[in-house]
């Protein structure tokens, strides 16, 4: 039998007596619960869990349809071989993150990388573009970064309006107080230091490398389904944030996964997991 904590709440505004008892593991568990809201730096599974199905089902109601390997359990992970080391290898699937934030809703980004090249595998995997689609929260931001080598389309599928803010990099890879040309759907407008641009559902702008961005859905809209298609997605060689973040967040397991995120991935008994160029090896991710 469990050992159960139990303890009294006598109240005056209460007719009677209660006691609440908890057994010692869902205590323990509740203090673990605390503590990491505490230091600002957990995700609940339940909640990831939550996020995909919302994001599959924004996906879904506009017409973008996932592959298969979306939504395979752990289960049918576990039951993989070699023949999905692309995907392993290359990020592929379900990527979510609060960037250290600890506050998902505030600074976060679910996305999900449908396709994507490899710069340290070349010879296995010669593509040399990637493509994401993302979902974005109203006043949801993805902090300000900028890539080396990656240039970028990103495109405002469905849902409401995708504000971007933007500055050139400077020699010290600073914000740089001078203006630039982006092109928006093929058209070339100049923009300032700081300038933000609102993309409606249908249109996009390309991002060239060191332009520091960020982005968010405008308040009042809803939240916006982004496509993103670019050069090869390399996170652990080519992003630049302005200000130190965090990579994948740690997780507190208060329900099974339904999910599995594109660096939980089992690898095969006897594979090693070298995931070069891919989001697990560094601290610094996304678009």
């Amino acid at each position: 039998m469990a050992w159960r904590l139990c303890w009294k709440n006598e109240l005056q505004t209460l007719p009677q007596t209660f006691a609440v008892c908890i057994s010692i593991d869902e205590a323990l568990f509740a203090c673990q619960i605390i503590f990491h809201r505490c230091e600002d730096t957990v995700m609940l599974r339940s909640q990831i869990n939550r996020l995909i199905d919302q994001a599959i089902r924004l996906f879904a109601g506009n017409g973008f349809h996932l592959p298969p390997f979306a939504f395979w359990t752990p289960q049918e992970w576990r039951d993989k071989g070699p023949e999905v080391d692309e995907i392993r290898e290359n990020a592929l699937g379900w990527d979510v993150t609060d960037f250290g934030h600890g506050n998902f809703r505030q600074t976060g980004l679910l996305l999900f990388t449908i396709r994507n090249g490899n710069y340290a595998k070349a010879q296995l995997y010669p593509k040399r573009y990637a493509e994401k689609i993302m979902m974005v929260g109203e006043n949801q931001v993805t902090p300000m970064h900028f890539h080396w080598q990656k240039r970028e389309d990103i495109i405002n599928r469905a849902g409401g309006n995708l504000v971007i803010e933007m500055f050139r990099a400077d020699r010290q890879e600073g914000l740089s107080t001078e203006g630039f040309l982006v092109s928006v759907d093929g058209l070339q407008r100049l923009v300032g230091p700081g300038d933000r641009v609102v993309l409606a559902p249908g249109e996009s702008i390309c991002l060239e490398p060191f332009v520091y961005h960020t982005f968010y859905g405008e308040p009042g809209h809803g939240p916006v389904m982004v496509g993103e298609v670019s050069d090869v997605n390399d996170d652990k060689r080519d992003n630049r944030f302005l200000e130190a973040t965090g990579r994948f967040p740690d997780i507190i397991e208060d329900e099974p996964a339904r999910y599995l995120l594109c660096n939980e991935y089992p690898f095969p008994a006897g594979s090693s997991p070298d995931r070069s160029g891919s989001a697990e090896s560094t601290d610094q991710p996304v678009p």
